[in-house]
């Protein structure tokens, strides 16, 4: 698979990250739930998902493209590092019944997108 098509497969992969704003939803998460986790998780998504988006859209105009894909990864990378962070400090590990019904999301969908991040960044430092 060349390039362009596999940082397109993983944009729109990285284009569903608005589910992160479940995190500030009543109901769905405890109200216990550390917003110093909560808020930070949730905006940092939803800022990787429309960059995502902004790249798909770019599509056909490849410089623009690669400039949403790079800053797609750079800012989804390190909202997922500050997230780990974040819950540490909180001390969520031991409190992840706070998680609700969004328990899944770090759970399951986390790990694939630091590993499609790393590989989104391995295909574009690669020469």
């Amino acid at each position: 698979m060349d390039p362009f098509e596999a940082q397109r497969a993983i944009a729109t992969l990285h284009s569903f990250r608005f589910f992160g704003l479940v995190f500030i939803l009543p109901g769905i998460v405890s109200p216990d739930l550390p917003a110093s986790f909560a808020v930070f998780a949730a905006y940092g998504d939803f800022a990787t998902g429309v960059l995502a988006m902004l790249a798909l859209l770019t599509a056909r105009i490849r410089p623009l493209f690669w400039l949403f894909v790079v800053a797609f990864n750079l800012v989804g990378a390190t909202d997922l590092i500050l997230d780990y962070y974040h819950a540490t400090q909180a001390g969520l590990p031991a409190r992840a019944g706070e998680l609700g019904a969004t328990y899944a999301i770090p759970i399951i969908y986390v790990p694939v997108l630091m590993i499609t991040h790393v590989a989104a960044f391995y295909l574009l430092l690669r020469p």
